[in-house]
């Protein structure tokens, strides 16, 4: 029988094998229609299923059933949010992107609010997504690391330096189109590792379901509202943060709307995002429920861990080598589509935003496509630098420092889209970097003095709609009414 050491470097071989043959097959006689959009041909099932893998990310896979200790269900009270922002998407973002034929949904800005907002929206996801993306990719490659390669000698710069190769190497040539399948053989996988993690925790603790739901309420474990104001995870900063995280992190984020414009027509988008949005409640319920399994686990034995450890930890540890394996695949299955996304994605947006490879037509189409992928290469060497900056300085945990990042920098891409929107009016020259530089530093203050001013109120998830709604604000302040509006 293979070491140990051996095998789970060679399960990661075979996986990628597995993924680069499909995008091999997927990526076949690509152009930059493909790469950008999926040709427009993208089964809408399919979109819905590869998106569970993008949504829940390595973030979901360790930190939220590690959560579930200290705070109970109270995480659940933002995928309900979730789950209502989803709606709004449905039927309020998308019918408006297919208006207008959209390959980025920034574009939208140029439209309505001139070429300043345009670029302003793109740099805004850019720098998001930027940021976001590679805090879940520290996150996953340091549970690997921690758990599998430190042990067979292998250092933290050398597993980031491949599992980023690994990604380049089938995302570089067929983009959305080839992100779809892999997505959706990679959702898979990590549903798979999560029912058979269930089962195991299970069967170890050697108790019936209802045995250990009733236990899991007798040590508080199963408590969904928080009913103290004050706190941040407060019902109503919970549901009503995540349906605007919702909103701006997928209906305003160029990555996940990427893959629902792929969709042939809007009927079909729309079903995706509602299939979607309903398959998600029922994944989060099953993570949380892992959540308490490991904790009456390790409660049992007398165990302490770290929240974000304490899922690796007992896999590893103290279940058979056979579910460890499962688990890092499913780990692994989890890290891949909140990377190959957000890569292609960035991209995309960079080439058609800021270069603006749609409105230019001076370069031939083998000329952009150099210049993309040499752009791709960009985008990968950015994200392992700044993986190893996350390394050496995050002190916070990653589920607050993503949505604290969500906060700042997707709170202008909120305002600007509503007011563009809900409004007909007509926006004052140059005054969009104005507004979007304003409102994340009022935001900043506004936080920062929050004690003076709010008592032991604290800012929570709310922080997204303050942000958007100083934008619009500020946005509506300075600009006028149309002349069709004064004509009327």
């Amino acid at each position: 029988m293979l070491d140990f050491k051996i095998l789970i470097p060679l399960i990661l071989i075979i996986y990628f094998i597995a993924l680069f043959i499909v995008a091999r097959v997927t990526s076949k006689n690509a152009n930059s229609a493909s790469f950008y959009a999926g040709n427009k041909q993208s089964s809408w099932y399919l979109v819905a299923f590869g998106m569970i893998g993008t949504s829940l990310s390595g973030v979901t896979f360790v930190s939220v059933p590690g959560s579930v200790g200290a705070n109970g269900w109270n995480y659940y009270q933002l995928v309900i949010g979730f789950f209502l922002g989803y709606f709004a998407v449905a039927y309020i973002l998308l019918p408006l992107y297919y208006k207008y034929n959209l390959t980025s949904i920034y574009t939208y800005l140029s439209h309505r609010l001139g070429f300043s907002a345009y670029q302003w929206g793109a740099g805004y996801f850019i720098l998001s997504r930027t940021l976001g993306a590679t805090v879940r990719l520290y996150l996953v490659i340091n549970v690997m690391q921690t758990f599998v390669f430190e042990q067979i000698g292998i250092p933290f710069w050398l597993t980031t330096l491949v599992i980023m190769l690994m990604i380049i190497a089938y995302t570089l040539k067929g983009g959305v189109k080839t992100i779809v399948w892999t997505d959706t053989l990679q959702t898979t996988f990590m549903l798979l590792a999560l029912v058979v993690c269930i089962f195991a925790i299970q069967d170890a603790l050697n108790l019936d379901w209802s045995t250990i739901w009733g236990k899991m309420k007798a040590e508080g474990m199963t408590k969904l509202w928080e009913t103290d104001i004050n706190k941040k995870s407060h019902f109503l900063k919970h549901v009503l943060g995540g349906a605007f995280m919702t909103i701006a992190m997928t209906g305003l984020d160029q990555e996940m709307m990427q893959k629902n414009i792929s969709v042939k027509t809007l009927k079909d988008a729309q079903k995706n995002m509602v299939t979607f949005s309903f398959i998600l409640l029922l994944v989060n319920a099953l993570f949380m429920f892992l959540g308490g399994l490991l904790y009456l686990y390790a409660n049992k034995n007398g165990w302490e861990f770290a929240p974000d450890d304490v899922f690796p930890s007992i896999v590893q540890l103290h279940l058979s080598k056979g579910i460890f394996l499962i688990f890092i695949i499913g780990l692994i299955s989890a890290l891949f589509p909140s990377v190959d996304g957000a890569i292609t994605a960035l991209t995309s947006s960079f080439c058609i935003d800021i270069l603006g490879f749609e409105r230019n037509q001076d370069k031939s189409e083998e000329e952009k496509t150099k210049l993309r992928k040499r752009i791709h290469l960009g985008f990968a060497a950015i994200f392992i630098i700044l993986v190893f900056i996350f390394k050496a300085v995050n002190s916070k945990t990653i589920v607050d420092l993503i949505f604290l990042i969500a906060g700042y920098t997707y709170g202008p891409l909120l305002g600007l889209f509503s007011f563009g929107i809900f409004t007909k009016r007509i926006l004052m020259k140059n005054i969009v970097p104005v507004v979007c530089l304003a409102a994340p530093l009022l935001c900043y203050l506004l936080d920062y003095f929050s004690p003076q001013f709010f008592g032991n109120y604290k800012i929570g998830f709310e922080m997204l709609i303050i942000n958007g709604g100083i934008t619009f604000i500020l946005l509506y302040i300075f600009s006028h009414k149309s002349e069709l509006n004064h004509a009327n």
